[in-house]
């Protein structure tokens, strides 16, 4: 794999935020890995070492390739991963930087006008609107923008898949959803009866999973249920274990309950990338992107900004974001077991191994 999961660590931070909330650490760490290819020095240590990435740009750039080249085309999903960087019109961008964005990763480099703060925005929100088919929209606040503003990093993901085995519709039915505290809400709940499922326990963090597959190659949806309602916090803590791919799974005969759900988050990752250890490049006269455009301590990063989407329904899943393990299919059980989805979760989407998308449902709204 590319990137060790650095960027799942900060979701101890992310889980303050209220409510729901949505994040692709996949996008993330491509457009990070596009950046330092044209930093210099420590700014590009720095970035290289919150992802883990080795020090040699071609080792980069050949696994960059090898990850895109995994999660598509496929003719059973659509995955699209779009990135882009907008840098101050003042500077021109090297025209090597240019190669390495639109050959490695598939992404566009483009002068603009940050003065002109609501043609800017404007400009930089259609592309992802387009990209998107329109749903991610209103990215980019123009308040962010002027004068000051050097360059900004949008990433987005547009992701449909279908579920292997669908949830039938006349089995969507309201029931009862049970929050960290207070009353109970009616959501309407998925319900899928006598399915063979992965499935596992984890009596360290009190927590049960199952995995859903999605048509494709090695790609899927994992649900992490902690035990008791309030239990949510532990798996927050221990994300990276939660993510973890278990030595051993069985595959159980399941009823399965699971809420309805869209989400839609949008978070600035500035904070999070300081925790890492990335710096330099957020300060002007100290950061050196001079492989971009400029020279040393002219441009910095204003901000890495990420907006997802997702709509988990009874025909799969809709978002805009290896080694299988060793099953046993356990023939002993004498009934189905049920996987009831009526308390706070987290789930994560992986395709090929990678964590594409990763979420919490503290409510579910549909």
């Amino acid at each position: 794999m590319i990137f060790k999961p650095r960027l799942h660590h900060p979701f101890q931070r992310l889980a303050t935020k209220s409510g729901n909330f949505l994040v692709s650490p996949l996008s993330a760490e491509l457009i990070l890995a596009l950046s330092q290819s044209g930093a210099r020095n420590d700014t590009a240590e720095e970035i290289q070492d919150s992802l883990s990435l080795p020090r040699e740009s071609e080792q980069i750039e050949e696994a960059v390739q090898a990850v895109l080249s995994a999660l598509g085309p496929e003719q059973d999903y659509v995955l699209r991963i779009i990135n882009k960087i907008y840098v101050k019109e003042d500077y021109p961008i090297r025209e090597e930087f240019s190669a390495i964005a639109q050959d490695v990763y598939d992404a566009q480099v483009e002068n603009i006008d940050f003065c002109n703060k609501s043609e800017a925005a404007r400009t930089m929100n259609q592309w992802v609107e387009e990209e998107t088919e329109d749903k991610i929209q209103d990215l980019v606040d123009p308040d962010i923008l002027g004068n000051e503003t050097r360059a900004v990093l949008i990433n987005a993901l547009r992701f449909r898949a279908n579920w292997t085995t669908p949830f039938q519709f006349f089995a969507t039915f309201r029931q009862d959803f049970y929050p960290a505290d207070g009353d109970s809400v009616e959501v309407e709940t998925m319900h899928i009866q006598d399915e063979y499922l992965e499935y596992y326990e984890n009596p360290e963090l009190n927590a049960s999973f199952v995995v859903l597959p999605i048509q494709g190659y090695n790609i899927s949806m994992t649900v992490a249920l902690p035990d008791t309602r309030t239990g949510l916090a532990l798996l927050e803590e221990h994300i990276s274990q939660v993510m973890e791919i278990p030595e051993e799974t069985s595959i159980e005969m399941l009823n399965v309950a699971l809420p309805k759900f869209k989400i839609q988050s949008k978070i600035d990752f500035k904070e999070i990338l300081q925790s890492l250890g990335v710096k330099k490049a957020f300060e002007d006269g100290e950061a050196d992107f001079s492989g971009i455009a400029g020279e040393k301590g002219e441009l910095f990063i204003n901000d890495v900004v990420q907006k997802t989407y997702i709509d988990v329904n009874e025909d799969g899943v809709e978002a805009a974001a290896a080694t299988y393990i060793v099953k046993i299919l356990n023939r002993n059980a004498e009934c189905s077991k049920d996987f009831i989805v009526n308390h706070p979760f987290i789930f994560f989407v992986r395709v090929n191994g990678l964590v594409a998308f990763l979420g919490r449902v503290l409510l579910p709204d549909y």
